[in-house]
């Protein structure tokens, strides 16, 4: 056992939990405990060094203090019901009321703990996932959100996670369970914000989500957090018969920052969409992982990532898709595509296809390239300057994904902190030598 978990493990018997979630604890506590640390030969974290993590001798709960960096989510212009979570504990002054289909899990009721307990870690496989089990370790609270059948959740949902300066390493578990029963609908915006020197913090967030027949999800998942915070996260979906899942992540990069998604294709005729933007600099890291498992005829699922990576940041993507023997008329597509504004950046891409029936149609394909130099010269002809330049290429780049937003207040959010973003990016694109 490696010494962070060993020092998880202290941290989960000093937390207070329901006592109905007594036994999920003591399964993932068991499994945390047993698991072998992930190494550089470890094939899923091959990339990806946990070496931040095992810095932290000693971790903490949080009192939950005020966060300035409500300010910031503020700006998001949306109509929705907004649950704030400050360092991990819930904060009923910033959080809107919330409507029938939405609790927590500290005031559920015998119905609704009987709901939660049938699907919390069921969606997720803990064995394979090693930091969902450290988040069944951590049980304590979390959201249910559980939409009848035929029924349409009225208002988006909008869970905030904030991190906040500490003086002693402190970390935050965040457990969001989404039931969706047949033909119901839902949209889900989960946004990780920090204060601006925050540090000192690993966030560990698991999101599971349960999609009945012919119901349809749109989830958004943002990191923003600064990148003194370490943050582990990972979306788990279940797809009945004719189920719609459409995603849209986008995140920053920080120390540690490792991302997965898990959809299993359970029933024909489910669908999937899942579009992600990552955008690490200076010498941040970031891990996407996503794996698509196609377990029956007639699904389809269509992923497109793409990341900017600049100065002297490292990016990961791995994708993988996976065609089961009985997943006959499937249709499956893979893009990842990687632009590097410096010539220290770096990328690792390895998309996957694992197809055992003989009836399908798939496709994956990973670019990496530069900034056209051409396109720069052009544009620097036309009077734009060298920075603009590269901040109106660097856009273009990410600028499809984001006119696919279905929720026009989250393109009006992004947008001017990606200009922002890329605008001090390109700042340090000559110190950096790519010129």
């Amino acid at each position: 056992m490696s010494d962070f978990q060993q020092t998880a493990l202290q941290l989960a018997a000093q937390q207070q939990s329901p006592e109905w979630l007594a036994g999920l604890r003591e399964q993932g506590a068991s499994t945390w405990g047993e698991a072998s640390w992930p190494t550089r030969k470890t094939e899923n974290w091959k990339y990806l060094s946990l070496a931040p993590l095992q810095q932290y001798q000693q971790l903490g709960w949080s009192n939950a203090p005020d966060s300035h960096a409500l300010d910031e989510v503020e700006q998001l212009q949306l109509d929705a019901t907004r649950l704030v979570f400050i360092n991990g504990r819930f904060s009923t002054e910033h959080s809107s009321s919330l409507p029938a289909e939405v609790v927590r899990f500290g005031a559920a009721d015998a119905e609704q703990r009987a709901l939660i307990s049938q699907h919390l870690g069921k969606v997720v496989d803990s064995e394979r996932h090693l930091f969902a089990a450290l988040s069944n370790a951590w049980a304590a609270d979390g959201v249910l959100v559980h939409v009848p059948r035929g029924v349409r959740l009225e208002k988006p949902l909008y869970v905030v996670n904030i991190s906040t300066p500490q003086r002693t390493p402190v970390a935050a578990s965040q457990r969001l369970l989404v039931v969706l029963e047949d033909n119901a609908q839902a949209e889900l915006i989960e946004h990780y914000a920090s204060d601006a020197h925050a540090q000192n913090g690993f966030v560990n967030s698991l999101t599971e989500v349960v999609v009945g027949q012919n119901a349809q999800v749109q989830h958004y998942r943002i990191n923003l957090e600064q990148e003194d915070l370490l943050h582990v996260g990972g979306v788990h979906v279940n797809l009945q018969r004719d189920a719609r899942f459409h995603g849209f992540t986008l995140a920053q990069g920080s120390r540690l920052k490792r991302i997965d998604y898990q959809v299993n294709m359970l029933g024909e005729g489910a669908h999937l969409d899942l579009n992600g933007i990552y955008l690490p600099r200076n010498r941040q890291v970031i891990d996407y992982h996503t794996n698509v498992e196609h377990c029956v005829p007639h699904c389809t699922s269509n992923e497109v990532f793409r990341g900017i990576i600049g100065d002297a940041a490292k990016a990961v993507f791995n994708g993988r898709i996976h065609i089961h023997p009985q997943a006959q008329k499937t249709l499956a597509e893979l893009s990842n595509k990687n632009l590097l504004t410096s010539r220290t950046a770096e990328i690792n891409t390895k998309p996957e296809l694992e197809i055992y029936a003989d009836d399908v149609r798939c496709a994956h394909g990973a670019t990496i390239s530069q900034l056209d130099e051409t396109s720069l010269y052009y544009l620097q002809s036309r009077g734009v300057s060298h920075t603009d330049a590269i901040t109106m290429l660097s856009f273009g780049f990410i600028n499809e994904l984001l006119n696919q937003v279905p929720e026009q207040a989250v393109q009006d959010y992004l947008r001017p902190r990606l200009v922002s973003l890329f605008g001090q990016a390109s700042e340090m694109v000559g110190q950096i030598g790519y010129e």
